[in-house]
């Protein structure tokens, strides 16, 4: 299933530096635990490249002679090397795994913490399934690679090296034949690298879709189901799983190849070891237990050299799943505080370090006054909402915006809570452009009723207490009593201790909105959006939200996007939006007497709603 009007970022570079620059940096709250592992590597690799020389010396100075004298003390130093090799491959898992959780822990936390501060417009634009993805299978693939991806790179990079001085040592001649071969070895990895890696960015590309489209999937399980779309939905499914079956597909190929390739280069220096190491033999200028050794060697040094094989493939996949992780992380809100904001708030913590709440003692106390100022908008790539529009709302007044689909309503609310920004023109609180103030002083004075709830997993004092942390019980049951949720609270068995289920399935769409309501209220916010807040619950449920609004929005700026008409009457001020522009401006008495637009719409669903009683009483 493709994203409509989403682009993902392309990745085009072989490898990036940078980019493990940033990966690495992450491991440096762990450097003590990782120059650990680095010395436990070195061990391991070193006492590895120890046991052909104990071969070889147990060949030549007791085999071949015949000899008992020293085996005891021989014995002794065997057994105390795989001793340490043990305790140190004992050490090797702890440590990898321990930085393995924790890159992987630290990694998602900053990614929730980046999901938290971006603007509405990223949410606009990006598919949920591949945020899912980049904090699910990229951040596990990325801590597993470069963990265990680091303990192998030490252990193969320290082998070779062992191996290669020894092999000299022993005899350089021989070891130069043998080592002809890795030349070769370089020039095939490098054919193979673009090779992998580019499918590998394939994979990871279309993995994220097939995230999107499982999400996609289950929530809306029961549209699905009433327009009979599951054979459609299933081979659309079956689409992206088939791309991803061939990208990976293809990557096994490649990989399966390099791997058979490099083995077969070991093989070749392998054989060359033999053919002139033998020669050696039969001519009396070598040894057996050192040709032993030799072949031994010529083994071992191949294997970290298949390792690294493939751990160069998987550190493909991983640069896959690191870019697009970076992605995420390294964007920027496009709604975000004023260099001269953060620097005001930069400069008090400094003097005041014990405040935690800095934006309620920088800034003022909110009042409520809001003006539009010449204010134009458009979405991204969209047509323009908002043209030159003014509007003056004083304190306490509570304004009902009315309009057809597309006439600016939510785009008005979206602004004045700073979820978006004016493309020109200002926006005053209080007589202040609010980009001088701070978003988080603003939205924490600021509290909004939705059309469609949303409440998080936990009980329903926990989601309650969203609206106001430090809050006590007191105060939690009061905010409930204010919006009339008390009494449904008390008949459920567990009261306030209720689970709520996630997204709050385990209650009625109208237990959702009082418990929202009550969230709102608790935070005493001055300004107030009410944004379809009754259009999705019955009209029992409407009466106790409208009594509500009528006792808590008093003494607020508030406003109040409204589908029924006969639920904002009491409002002290209507405006009548088409196509961005106030067409209509005052009470509901004073535009009934108008005979207008307002008029119109009022009486049509005033008629409707008449015919609707008749019909069902």
């Amino acid at each position: 299933m493709e994203y409509e009007g989403f682009q993902e970022q392309e990745f085009t570079k072989t490898l990036k530096f940078d980019l493990w620059k940033k990966v690495f940096s992450y491991s440096k709250p762990y450097k003590y635990y990782l120059i650990g592992l680095f010395v436990v590597m070195l061990g391991v690799a070193v006492i590895d490249a120890v046991f052909p020389l104990m071969t070889r010396t147990a060949i030549d100075s007791y085999i071949t002679p015949k000899n008992t004298d020293g085996l005891g003390r021989f014995a002794l130093i065997y057994f105390v090397l795989v001793a340490v090799q043990s305790i140190n491959v004992w050490l090797l898992i702890a440590l990898a795994g321990k930085i393995d959780m924790w890159m992987c822990y630290d990694i998602r936390k900053q990614g929730f913490h980046k999901l938290q501060s971006l603007s509405f417009s990223y949410y606009d634009r990006t598919p949920i399934g591949w945020i899912m993805a980049r904090m699910t299978s990229d951040s596990e693939r990325l801590g597993d690679t470069f963990a265990w991806g680091f303990v192998d790179l030490v252990w193969g990079t320290t082998m070779m090296l062992s191996i290669s001085v020894i092999m000299m040592v022993l005899n350089w001649k021989l070891a130069l034949i043998v080592l002809v071969t890795v030349p070769l070895l370089v020039a095939v990895s490098g054919k193979f690298q673009t090779l992998i890696l580019r499918s590998y960015r394939k994979v990871r590309k279309t993995n994220s879709k097939i995230t999107g489209s499982f999400n996609e999937g289950i929530m809306g399980a029961k549209t699905t189901k009433t327009l009979v779309r599951e054979n459609e939905n299933l081979s659309e499914f079956q689409n992206l799983t088939t791309n991803m079956f061939r990208y990976s597909f293809s990557a096994a190929v490649q990989s399966s190849l390099y791997l058979p390739l490099v083995i077969l280069i070991g093989s070749a220096g392998s054989a060359l070891a033999v053919w002139f190491g033998g020669n050696g033999v039969i001519g009396g200028v070598l040894t057996y237990g050192t040709l032993v050794a030799f072949i031994a060697y010529t083994v071992r040094f191949f294997e970290p050299v298949q390792e690294l094989a493939r751990i160069f493939a998987e550190f493909q996949n991983a640069q896959a799943s690191a870019e697009r992780i970076f992605s995420l992380l390294d964007v920027q809100p496009e709604i975000q505080d004023s260099p001269e904001v953060k620097l005001k708030l930069k400069k008090f913590k400094q003097q005041h370090p014990e405040v935690v709440d800095l934006h309620t003692k920088v800034f003022s106390e909110i009042k409520g006054d809001i003006e539009f100022k010449q204010v134009s908008f458009s979405y991204a790539k969209g047509e323009q909402v908002l043209k030159d529009f003014n509007l003056t709302v004083p304190a306490g007044q509570t304004v009902a915006i009315v309009g057809e689909t597309g006439s600016g309503k939510s785009t008005i609310v979206n602004l004045i809570c700073r979820f978006y920004e004016p493309t020109r023109g200002e926006i005053l609180i209080d007589g202040l452009d609010y980009r001088l103030r701070s978003i988080h002083w603003l939205q924490n004075n600021i509290g909004v009723m939705m059309q469609s709830p949303h409440l998080f997993s936990g009980t329903i004092k926990e989601n309650i207490l969203y609206g106001k942390l430090n809050a006590t019980d007191q105060q939690v049951i009061q905010a409930a009593k204010l919006v009339n949720a008390d009494n449904f609270i008390n008949s459920l068995d567990q009261g306030y201790d209720t689970e709520v289920g996630e997204g709050g399935s385990l209650l009625s769409v109208g237990q959702k909105q009082l418990i929202s309501f009550a969230r709102a209220i608790l935070a005493d916010p001055r300004i107030f959006i009410l944004d379809e807040a009754t259009s999705s619950v019955d009209t029992e449920t409407e009466k106790l939200i409208q009594e509500a609004v009528n006792a808590v929005l008093k003494d607020r700026t508030s406003f109040v996007i409204a589908h029924r008409l006969s639920t904002i009457k009491t409002a002290d001020r209507i405006l009548v939006l088409d196509k961005g522009i106030i067409i209509e401006d005052g009470s509901h008495h004073q535009l009934i007497q108008n005979r207008g637009y307002y008029y119109k719409l009022y009486t049509n669903q005033f008629m409707e709603e008449k015919e609707t009683q008749l019909l069902y009483n």
